[in-house]
């Protein structure tokens, strides 16, 4: 029989409506009966996409005896953390303080029933022992017999944790001066440099993350050592197999430091920030390769018919992790014309010993060029080869924050690689999200089949904000720019801290939970302090708006308080300090369709240049845009460079 998760609306969650284990999502339902009971919660968080949250379904929670025993100890919650970040980042916050090392997923915790501190927490746990692991079953008893004959123990823990929230809510620090900017972007840049790994690109050792927020602060500083870094880890994985080389799209990591084998899931976020950083990259034909793929399998396969972009694409298929990427290279040489193996086997591994279990990843083996005929032929035979296996799963809700990442990512490459549709993707997705995900007045995080999550959190409002205002100024619609102040409105009246400047991660009409989060350093997304200050900075300069531009400065001189011996660690705040310290040069070109487009070749984009291009008969103009027409029927430019604005130019 299903449990109570058969009528959630998240992908995730739904995966585990058959198992024997008694869920509930997170509610009062489940909370009330813990404290009822006096029995702690075991808190799971995955998502979809997630194999080791698969491994643990597939061993544990799918099996009886493992299930009988977690009903009976416990009060079991499924939490999909893509749904509910806020609760992933309080609990990921915990395992770091409590494990002494960072966490992940699955995330496996134990609550106290009464506070819902967390008294015992780790990650994965096996069916057996393993790689020094205890079994899983073997966990549940002794986290139960602690929990009922330590209540000593169980009181100083939580009131240890108690504390230690309360300290680190991101609200008791100093505001610092801007001055000091210069020398903290020498510090971050220094940092990067000691962590670059020359050979394969990178800042890190296995495994080894994209980090492309880092990589877009890098490609905007003059200094040719900090392009030359985000340019040869662009290249690495462009060529590796952390990007699909058939049908576009990076994964999520890489397990090895070569960006050879990669952990398989692809997500929207990841591709949303490495669009966007191989468009503000210099020209290179690996780089529009990668831009084209990526940008084509996002029309394909993670657009809805609709215009919203879905989640993530499973790293599993048929039950085990790669199975749809990898091949067989005599299979591989069947298929192919001798001309085309020839040229095809060398350039990307299939020539050297196999390298993922038995068989074959695809890698950029040498620096060849790859758009030779023979190679776009032999791809397109193995990508319909490819498309004839089962597919991994798609997680197909739209979340607001990612449509935000991807909408900017798509909008920044398509102006770069002078493609105008990957902008009517973009425009589309914003205009799905405005129509399906804000609902009176607020916006709601994720949508799926019709049914929207009412929630909202910093990461939505600042991430689709910042995608709005990169968008407006290819596609400009007055219903959109609309959006955007209700969105910046919404981060003011719902998310400020009115005191010490900067944004909670969560609005001030949420539910109490053992911390209201409000930091400032990135992690596998930019921090969604940096993407506010920066997107209200932005539109605060398009509009003339004092509110916005007072909020972005108080948020990066709050940030850069959190700085400390870490700032390439807040690279998001990094991109807004460095646009506090140069702001960014502002043109309006106001004319007809006609004189907009036939001037097009002419106007300046670039990362540190916004350029819009409105109609003279553009309705509902808001701020000082309604005091920019264009003079006497000819196309006028207004400029302005930071608060300084020029006289406007008649351009014909």
């Amino acid at each position: 029989m299903p449990n109570r998760l058969a009528n959630a609306s998240s992908p995730y969650l739904l995966q585990h409506a058959d198992n024997p284990v008694d869920w509930y999502e997170w509610g009062d339902d489940a909370l009330s009966l813990a404290r009822e009971r006096d029995i702690p919660i075991l808190l799971s968080i995955g998502y979809a996409a997630c194999h080791w949250c698969h491994v643990m379904a597939h061993e544990s929670f799918e099996d009886d005896a493992t299930a009988a025993l977690m009903n009976r100890l416990f009060v079991n919650i499924k939490v999909d953390r893509e749904q509910r970040p806020d609760l992933d980042r309080i609990y990921q916050l915990a395992h770091q303080v409590i494990q002494r090392r960072g966490g992940g997923w699955p995330l496996t915790a134990f609550l106290d029933p009464h506070t819902h501190q967390p008294f015992f927490i780790g990650t994965y746990f096996p069916r057996e022992p393993r790689h020094g692991m205890p079994p899983f079953r073997q966990v549940l008893e002794r986290v139960a017999v602690w929990y009922r004959d330590e209540p000593a123990a169980r009181a100083q823990n939580n009131a240890a944790l108690a504390e230690f929230f309360g300290r680190n809510g991101g609200s008791d620090a100093p505001r610092h001066e801007l001055s000091d900017g210069r020398t903290t972007e020498t510090m971050a840049l220094a940092a990067l440099e000691r962590d670059f790994d020359p050979e394969h690109g990178g800042f890190s050792p296995a495994p080894k993350f994209p980090h492309a927020t880092q990589l877009q602060w890098l490609l905007r500083r003059a200094d040719p050592r900090a392009r030359r870094m985000a340019h040869y880890t662009l290249d690495r994985m462009c060529r590796g197999g952390l990007f699909d080389q058939l049908g576009g799209g990076f994964c999520r990591y890489s397990v090895d430091e070569r960006w050879e084998i990669p952990h398989f899931e692809k997500m929207l976020y990841d591709n949303g920030l490495l669009l966007a950083s191989l468009a503000e990259a210099e020209a290179d034909p690996v780089f529009a390769r990668a831009a084209r793929l990526t940008a084509g399998w996002v029309m394909r396969e993670m657009q809805h018919a609709d215009g919203g972009y879905f989640a993530s694409l499973d790293a599993d298929s048929e039950g085990h992790e790669g199975r749809y990427y990898v091949w067989d290279a005599g299979a591989v040489r069947a298929a192919l014309s001798a001309e085309e193996w020839a040229m095809f086997a060398p350039l990307f591994g299939l020539d050297q010993p196999p390298n993922f279990e038995g068989r074959w990843h695809l890698h950029n083996a040498s620096d060849a060029d790859l758009s030779q005929p023979a190679v776009r032929s032999a791809s397109q035979k193995l990508l319909e080869l490819r498309a004839r296996r089962i597919r991994p799963a798609t997680d197909d809700k739209v979340l607001a924050a990612w449509n935000g990442l991807m909408i900017r990512g798509m909008t920044l490459a398509g102006r770069a690689f002078d493609e105008p549709a990957w902008i009517e993707s973009a425009s589309r997705a914003a205009r799905f999200v405005h129509r399906e995900l804000w609902q009176s007045g607020r916006l709601c995080t994720s949508w799926r089949e019709g049914r929207v999550i009412e929630l909202s959190f910093l990461d939505d409002y600042a991430y689709l904000l910042d995608g709005l205002v990169e968008l407006l100024q290819d596609a400009f619609d007055a219903e959109l720019l609309e959006f955007a102040v209700a969105l910046a409105d919404g981060l003011l009246a719902r998310f400020a801290d009115a005191k010490r400047g900067g944004f909670y991660f969560t609005p001030n009409d949420h539910e109490q939970l053992i911390q209201r989060p409000k930091g400032f350093s990135d992690d596998a997304t930019p921090n969604g302090n940096g993407v506010a200050a920066y997107a209200l900075g932005r539109l605060g300069h398009l509009l003339g708006e004092t509110r916005y531009l007072g909020a972005a400065s108080a948020t990066v001189a709050s940030a850069v308080a959190y700085f400390g011996d870490w700032p390439h660690a807040h690279a998001a705040a990094l991109l807004a300090l460095d646009e506090q310290i140069n702001p960014p040069t502002l043109e309006i070109y106001r004319g007809t369709p006609l004189q907009l487009r036939e001037s097009e070749p002419g106007m300046k984009h670039g990362p540190h240049t916004m350029a819009f291009k409105i109609p003279t008969d553009a309705p509902g103009l808001l701020g000082q845009l309604a005091d920019q027409p264009a003079l006497e029927g000819t196309l006028t430019l207004y400029r302005c460079v930071g608060t300084h604005c020029e006289s406007p130019q008649r351009l014909g």
